[in-house]
């Protein structure tokens, strides 16, 4: 699995032009997964993105993580992560993992990261959506199961 992962100041999701999550101070984490992922992976990057002191402390430093600091969370299912574009000019997506397969994946990152207690908000799975991110830092980071 792969997340590209941002704090934020705010972002938004919308889909049909309504709103459907939005969050403060926190991360927005675009997930997608591949052929071959299983819960484990999941698992693992919940605990990863959670986990990873992003956000300063007192001192200005990147010390303090997700949980630390009570960050807001907003994930939104994003398959072009594993778009392979090394040839021609069209997008290849014969890594990504199958719809069905991967939307189990989804909705289990979701319920890991709200068994941490934090507000966690979500696009809707397969949509087109409008996503407003307010990148803060701005920082980004792309972390990988494997």
């Amino acid at each position: 699995m792969r997340a590209v992962l941002q704090r934020v100041k705010q972002a938004s999701v919308e889909v049909e032009d309504k709103v459907i999550g939005s969050i403060g101070e926190g991360i927005v984490l675009l997930l997608g997964a591949k052929k071959g992922d299983q819960k484990e992976d999941v698992s693992y990057l919940v605990e990863k993105c959670l986990n990873l002191r992003i956000f300063e402390d007192d001192n200005g430093k990147m010390n303090l993580s997700a949980l630390d600091v009570k960050a807001e969370i907003l994930v939104v299912s994003q398959f072009t992560l594993y778009a392979d574009t090394s040839k021609g000019r069209r997008p290849s997506f014969t890594e990504t993992l199958n719809p069905e397969e991967a939307e189990k994946l989804y909705l289990k990152f979701i319920e890991l990261t709200k068994e941490k207690e934090l507000k966690v908000e979500s696009g809707i799975f397969g949509a087109k959506m409008l996503v407003k991110i307010f990148n803060w830092g701005p920082i980004t980071f792309i972390l990988d199961s494997r």
